[in-house]
């Protein structure tokens, strides 16, 4: 079964930048949507953004002009780069990969902290 790595994760000023990477343990190829959630204390996990069958990428509102979500299928890899980074981005980020009879593995999460 693919199993799903995150790294990339720190400590950042506001302003700064990172780029968050999820490396599949196998191909990707066969899954609708690859994509990032992130979780704050206290407030339920939210989509970030996606990238769906046919290179279709979607984000959230927050991120929009920010954040360029991509994916590197050689490298079964997909990844986050973050610019712009806000105090409120400060979440535990999660990369997903989701099939369309909703079978969907998850990634341990890399914590992100932004400070002001």
């Amino acid at each position: 079964q693919v199993q799903l790595v995150e790294s990339g994760g720190g400590l950042v000023q506001a302003g700064g930048s990172l780029r968050l990477s999820c490396a599949a343990s196998g191909s990707t190829f066969n899954f609708n949507a690859i994509g990032w959630y992130r979780q704050s204390p206290g407030k339920q996990r939210e989509l970030v953004a996606v990238i769906r069958r046919g290179g279709i990428t979607v984000y959230t509102d927050s991120v929009k002009g920010r954040f360029t979500i991509s994916r590197d299928n050689a490298k079964n890899t997909m990844y986050l780069q973050m610019n712009s980074l806000k105090p409120e981005d400060t979440a535990v980020y999660f990369c997903n990969a989701r099939k369309g009879d909703g079978f969907e593995l998850w990634g341990q999460g890399t914590q992100v902290t932004v400070s002001s």
